[in-house]
């Protein structure tokens, strides 16, 4: 079984629910349609429920439930707790009221919060700032966690390195140029979702131009610092750096150039030490070795919201859907 069927069969027994906001997009329905019809979860539709049912046209989404925002009879209670989550931004229950009315991804977030719904999806029509925002607003970052950021689940075919091939690589959609303690943020919540969603004890590597030393510079120096804030934090997890990608991955060499290290030619989860590594590299691997890209799923949140790209097709938003049903 791959990694997403095997995602997929969990997300069955899970039973969660996921609301998906984006109901003006086909893509969106047929997602849902599809979730429904496989059973991987229940689904919360948000929009008006004529428009839905029009565009929903040859698909079947009858067992989802239908929320109409402009006449939903939890909408007092939901705006008297929004407004008290935003009291000190100045907003009122009117405000928080008219913002659960008019804005999809704000009424999603809040029936995570209220434990109506386990995660949500969306991005297929919202940029990430759109969708991070009130997720962020309202549900907020996970108790101990600093900063919120993004991974990819990367399955590269006829491969035996990582775990059977399956990789966890972070940050490659969010944080820009983390600090040290970010970089250390990133690889601790890296390590708790490979856990999560491969099943089996992270094995991290931080990344970089040098091994051990190798090489001297600022940028080296930010992920020797990483590294030890990570392992002070977590000193059980298996975890090292600063190494190079075939030092991390590449058994041979990493006893060539990391001899003492326990991760080194054995990693699994790579943490990148800056956006542009982690973007360049995920987006290498994927067309050059034909790897399965899934992502990017975030991470750091205290319920799971997960933002897509709008670019994606319903086969996407079914996959991410499960990975969030999981992680629910």
């Amino acid at each position: 079984m791959n990694f997403l069927e095997n995602i997929k069969q969990r997300a069955k027994s899970a039973n969660k629910t996921i609301v998906l906001p984006e109901c003006t997009d086909i893509r969106t329905l047929k997602a849902a349609d599809a979730l429904l019809k496989e059973g991987i979860a229940k689904v919360i539709l948000i929009g008006n429920p004529s428009d839905i049912k029009t565009n929903a046209a040859g698909l079947d989404i009858s067992k989802a439930e239908c929320i109409d925002p402009a006449n939903y009879s939890e909408t007092a209670q939901l705006s008297e707790k929004l407004a008290e989550l935003r009291k000190s931004k100045g907003m009122t229950q009117e405000q928080a009221a008219e913002l659960l009315k008019n804005d999809g991804l704000y009424l999603g977030c809040m029936l995570v919060k209220e434990g109506l719904a386990d995660g949500m999806v969306a991005g297929a029509v919202n940029s990430t700032a759109n969708v991070l925002r009130p997720s962020l607003q309202i549900l907020r970052t996970a108790p101990g966690i600093r900063l919120v950021s993004s991974f990819f689940i990367m399955v590269v075919p006829n491969c035996d390195m990582g775990e059977n091939g399956i990789f966890l690589f972070s940050d490659c959609g969010l944080a820009q140029n983390p600090t040290s303690e970010e970089l250390a943020a990133i690889a601790l919540s890296s390590a708790d979702s490979f856990k999560k969603l491969v099943g089996v004890d992270p094995k991290v590597a931080m990344l970089s131009h040098s091994s051990m030393g190798s090489a001297k510079h600022p940028d080296v120096d930010k992920v020797v610092e990483a590294v030890r804030i990570a392992k002070e934090a977590a000193p059980h997890l298996m975890l090292d750096g600063e190494l190079q990608l075939d030092a991390a991955i590449v058994p041979e060499i990493g006893k060539s150039k990391a001899s003492n290290s326990p991760v080194a030619g054995v990693a699994n989860c790579l943490i990148f030490p800056d956006l542009d590594s982690g973007n360049i590299g995920y987006k290498l691997v994927e067309r050059l070795a034909k790897a399965e890209a899934y992502g990017p799923i975030t991470q750091g949140i205290s319920k799971p919201v997960n933002d897509l790209s709008r670019g994606c097709s319903a086969e996407d938003i079914v996959g991410v859907s499960a990975i969030t049903a999981v992680l629910a």
